[in-house]
């Protein structure tokens, strides 16, 4: 286990555990919420950094997330059966985000609701999400990877 992608993963699970984005959801939120919530942000966060980074790097911190992630599901107490069957689900999800979210910054709002519209369940307003995506982007764009690698107290976007 890597130190620096244990970092960049709870930095991330840091920025999914932001009350602001559960406030805005029509029912309480659910486990499935937040690992697409984790999703979005790990999506975002990969897009911003494929260019500046070498894709063995990013590729290590994706299998480092997909097995945290097994692991999360595992301690909740499904069996492997459901282990195996949320697992495919999660990393379609994922691979949907990411190419819905690659051309994000040529988007219009209408456009990014949209593809938001897909993966958040019952938004009382989706534009509070792509909002919050965009100021995310822009805050991955002004740090670095390594920025991320190390612990981070409070993430303000």
């Amino acid at each position: 286990m890597n130190l620096d992608y244990t970092n960049i993963y709870n930095n991330l699970i840091k920025l999914t555990r932001s009350k602001y984005l559960y406030l805005n959801l029509k029912k309480e939120e659910t486990f499935s919420d937040r690992i697409i919530f984790l999703l979005l942000h790990l999506s975002f966060f990969l897009k911003i950094y494929k260019n500046n980074n070498s894709k063995k790097i990013l590729q290590e911190i994706h299998d480092f997330f997909f097995y945290q992630i097994e692991l999360s599901i595992r301690e909740i107490g499904y069996g492997d059966v459901s282990i195996n069957k949320n697992m495919k689900k999660y990393v379609n999800y994922f691979y949907n985000i990411l190419s819905k979210i690659d051309n994000w910054d040529n988007c219009n709002l209408n456009k990014k609701n949209e593809i938001l519209k897909e993966f958040i369940n019952y938004p009382i307003n989706i534009s509070i999400y792509a909002d919050y995506f965009d100021k995310l982007c822009f805050f991955f764009k002004n740090n670095t990877l390594n920025y991320f690698a190390k612990d981070i107290e409070e993430i303000k976007i």
